[in-house]
């Protein structure tokens, strides 16, 4: 049977509980946001370090807790790269999902880089830049 030395709960004032509850509480939220990935590992670590004094009747202890968490998973995006009519070059997203081709919202007909090119409500074409 091994001796209690401290009680974890109270360590600190409870300070160590409480430093552990804060990064599980940071993992929970982790697991729980969609945009990261449930299978990967989330770590918890908390150390508590000891320096003595010369007499080596009196040990101070430092805790501290930290987490490792998981990142946000990669959101992918196509960029059509050209030149505009000056001959700089010019990026904007590709929202069609293939260059050139047109497709259609409720309210209109859109190219393919999002910039609406006729509206269904007005029955008309619209002009670029307005």
């Amino acid at each position: 049977m091994s001796t209690k030395i401290v009680e974890l709960n109270t360590f600190a004032s409870g300070a160590l509980a409480e430093r552990f509850n804060e990064e599980l509480i940071k993992i929970l939220q982790n697991i729980a946001d969609p945009n990261t990935d449930p299978g990967k590992v989330r770590t918890l670590t908390v150390k508590v370090k000891f320096s003595a004094d010369d007499e080596r009747n009196l040990a101070n202890a430092l805790i501290e807790a930290s987490s490792k968490l998981v990142s946000a998973r990669e959101v992918p995006a196509k960029v059509l790269i050209d030149y505009d009519k000056n001959g700089q070059l010019t990026g904007a997203e590709l929202k069609s999902g293939v260059p050139g081709q047109t497709y259609l919202e409720e309210d209109g007909v859109y190219n393919d880089t999002g910039d609406k090119i006729y509206d269904f409500k007005s029955k008309k074409e619209i002009a670029k830049g307005e």
